[in-house]
């Protein structure tokens, strides 16, 4: 009952004929115990009622049979590929297992059925078919390039038993799959036949309007078509056989889809569209012979019809990467019209027709990387069908991609990244911030690391944590620049965050205390406690292992220090310095510091925290004990002196012009770390007039030097001349007064 059910009275049929021309085509490719053993299985599945029709009602059994027919007659390949093709539908519903099949039939036909499986099931995980990238997936997921010829026979076969199907839905849907998926891998392939008619069909299914309108044109200028044909070729006839070639000519009308496209393209209706067929021109030439008699033959024509210079195309001195030899012009014909004409030999004729040369980066379908060695590959293995192709099929592996994996996110999006590429990777090349936040994944519904290596074909669902942050130890996770580069910036955006956040802590801390903030005492402070920079230093702040409260009060430390040693030194000349031995007082001869309003010769110190010297724009403090410190009007603490004792401020002026009396300042210079620039430096100060060197410490670090020079000099004008030479010497960074 179950049989009756199963087989139609016409599938039963269809199933006696194919199973006839199956056995005679494979030959002996499969053993009579094999064919056996598959009809036993098969009878087996058809038994347990698991097998079920496809939407469009389509047999199961019969189904795979007109593939294998496919397979077998239309791509030359046999053996293990048919056993597969029979088999891989019972396994998919586990009717048989694998092992069972590998036992029974051999790990050949089982590596087939995995492929068929597995190719299967990552079809299913993407709607994104129409996309080159899931073109690549599929070819470097199937290891062996038999599981893509089954794949593309069995839509072939689809496409040709589906026409009267009233599953209407599923026809547009796998129409448009044979368009954007099948037929460019048919076309990669070079299987240009095929390509062709899955075209054709597609735009039969998808645009029945357009299909019928160009099929019914050229159905109606086919006797006119004929005519012309013949005309054409007479003459060329009578002139080829006049030159001693033997050679048939045919004529060959472009396929619907193909009209269609240039219809498209050029924007022109279908009466403007001059090239609707070519004439092809093949010689029965020797082989040593073939390039003299093709040109022979192109002569012949050119010499009869105007050729189009623009038109020609010579890949008889150039054969094309996958192998194609043959000569194409175009030619103005009979009545004005252009006409495409093609001379090979019977030889060149034979493998292009069989579609394995093809056109495929003619037609505008670019290669990749390696894919000409590939399709030599392919090429060899199908143009030998005498032979047995399956045994070199066995022996190509598809390594095109194997320096790419292809991944999957949840909703069926695909991505390309390099190889060995990990979580954390595939995070950051979808978004910085997903990237940033990324704790793990599910790959294919199991919990992973971010160091999880990505294989082609796995699904992958990012992990995330508003509490997570990149690290920098991930720089050792990631495999690829475009990550390493995000990480690194994210990374030095927290440390800018962090950097700020600390400063302003530091400063709040400042202002609670009522304490002004020097940039300078901090800047010396940081150094102090050994810090190199002061990113460092603030870094510490933000990871709470320095104590803010601790830095203030070593920051009042470092004040009491600085107030210390930079305690006022009088005001003296060159000749009478003495680092010990500082000289007090002010003799009322040196009267060239106005104070107050118009007093001269008053006794005043020179405020060692700016060291102002002539020429610089100061102002008077009454101290305590009733003398004047002389302050630079930009002292650090000028601001607060002003605010908190601005009564005991007075104005202060230089007088007169400076009387070569020098003055102590600080120069510091940062350079390149090298000890020919201190030379030039020194060198340059001793040879000033009236400037004197007192003392220079340098400090190294990183490959650059901060040195602390302390010069006796004049006046501001002496200065700033003196700057301005040392900031000329070569691999000096920076000169500033401190």
């Amino acid at each position: 009952m179950e049989r009756a059910v199963f087989f139609t009275e016409k599938e039963k049929k269809e199933l006696f004929t194919l199973y006839k021309k199956l056995i005679k085509s494979s030959g002996d490719s499969i053993r009579k115990t094999e064919i056996r053993k598959l009809k036993e299985y098969l009878s087996q599945a058809v038994q347990s009622n698991n097998l079920k029709r496809n939407s469009f009602g389509m047999n199961p059994i019969i189904r795979d049979m007109e593939t294998a027919v496919v397979v077998c007659d239309e791509m030359g390949v046999k053996g293990a590929c048919l056993t597969g093709v029979m088999l891989h539908e019972i396994v998919k519903n586990e009717i048989i297992s694998i092992e069972t099949v590998k036992s029974e039939f051999g790990e050949d036909v089982a590596n087939i059925i995995r492929g068929l499986v597995k190719t299967n099931e990552l079809y299913s995980k993407s709607p994104a078919i129409e996309s080159e990238n899931f073109r690549n997936l599929l070819l470097s997921f199937a290891e062996d390039m038999r599981v893509i010829l089954i794949m593309i026979a069995d839509r072939v076969n689809i496409m040709r038993q589906i026409k009267d199907s009233k599953n209407n839905d599923d026809r547009i849907r796998v129409a448009n799959e044979a368009a954007y998926l099948y037929a460019p891998l048919a076309h990669k392939l070079g299987l240009y036949k095929i390509k062709s008619e899955l075209e054709d069909l597609s735009l039969k299914y998808t645009q029945k309007e357009t299909y019928y309108f160009i099929k019914d044109k050229l159905n109606e200028t086919k006797a006119s078509r004929d005519k012309y044909i013949a005309a054409f070729i007479a003459p060329i006839e009578k002139k080829l056989k006049e030159g001693g070639l033997k050679f048939d000519i045919k004529g060959r009308t472009k396929s619907i889809h193909s009209i269609w496209n240039k219809i498209q393209k050029q924007k022109t209706p279908f009466e403007s569209i001059y090239d609707l067929f070519a004439i092809r021109v093949i010689l029965d030439s020797p082989q040593e012979k073939e390039k003299q008699e093709c040109w022979q033959a192109y002569s012949i024509v050119t010499d009869m019809y105007q050729p189009n210079p623009k038109r020609l195309r010579d890949w008889l001195s150039i054969p094309k990467s996958n192998g194609y030899e043959s000569l194409h012009t175009t030619v103005m014909g009979p009545e004005g019209k252009w006409v495409e004409v093609q001379i090979r030999t019977q030889r060149m004729d034979e493998i292009a027709e069989r579609g394995l040369a093809a056109h495929w980066r003619y037609k505008g379908v670019k290669g990749e990387s390696g894919l000409d060695e590939w399709l030599t590959s392919v090429r060899e293995a199908l143009e030998h069908t005498d032979s047995d192709s399956m045994k070199v099929m066995d022996q190509f592996k598809m390594d095109l991609y194997e320096d790419e994996v292809f991944v999957f996110t949840p909703k069926g999006d695909l991505f390309k990244l390099a190889k060995g590429a990990t979580i954390l990777d595939f995070a950051f090349h979808i978004h910085t911030k997903l990237g940033s936040k990324c704790i793990g994944a599910k790959v294919n519904g199991k919990n992973v690391q971010l160091k999880y290596k990505l294989n082609s074909g796995d699904q992958v669902e990012i992990m995330t944590s508003n509490n997570q942050t990149p690290k920098q130890d991930w720089l050792n996770i990631v495999t690829t620049s475009k990550a390493r580069t995000k990480i690194r910036q994210a990374l030095k955006e927290i440390t800018a965050r962090q950097h700020d956040f600390a400063k302003e802590t530091l400063e709040r801390k400042f202002k609670n205390r009522k304490m002004e903030y020097d940039e300078a005492i901090m800047a010396r402070l940081i150094k102090r406690l050994g810090f190199k920079n002061v990113t460092e230093f603030y870094q510490k702040i933000a990871d709470e292992t320095l104590d803010v409260n601790d830095i203030l009060d070593k920051y009042i430390e470092q004040q009491k220090r600085d107030s210390d040693s930079h305690d006022e030194i009088t005001y003296r000349s060159a000749e009478g310095y003495n680092l010990q031995t500082p000289i007090d007082e002010i003799t009322s001869k040196e009267d060239v510091l106005v104070i107050d309003q118009n007093l001269k010769g008053l006794e005043f110190k020179l405020a060692r925290c700016c060291s102002p010297i002539y020429g610089d724009e100061v102002f008077g403090f009454v101290t305590v004990s009733g003398g004047i410190k002389i302050h630079r009007t930009d002292c650090p603490n000028a601001a607060q002196m002003q605010e908190r004792f601005g009564y005991r401020i007075v104005k202060a002026r230089w007088a007169g012009k400076s009387q070569g009396t020098q003055y102590p300042i600080t120069l510091r210079v940062v350079g390149h770390d090298d000890i020919g620039i201190v030379t030039n430096i020194t060198s340059i100060i001793s040879k000033e007039n009236d400037i004197t060197l007192r003392s220079i410490s340098i400090d190294s670090n990183d490959g650059l030097f901060s040195g602390m020079l302390t010069v006796m000099l004049g006046d501001t004008g002496r200065l700033a001349a003196l700057i301005k030479k040392l900031k000329a010497v070569k691999g000096v960074k920076q000169v500033s007064r401190n």
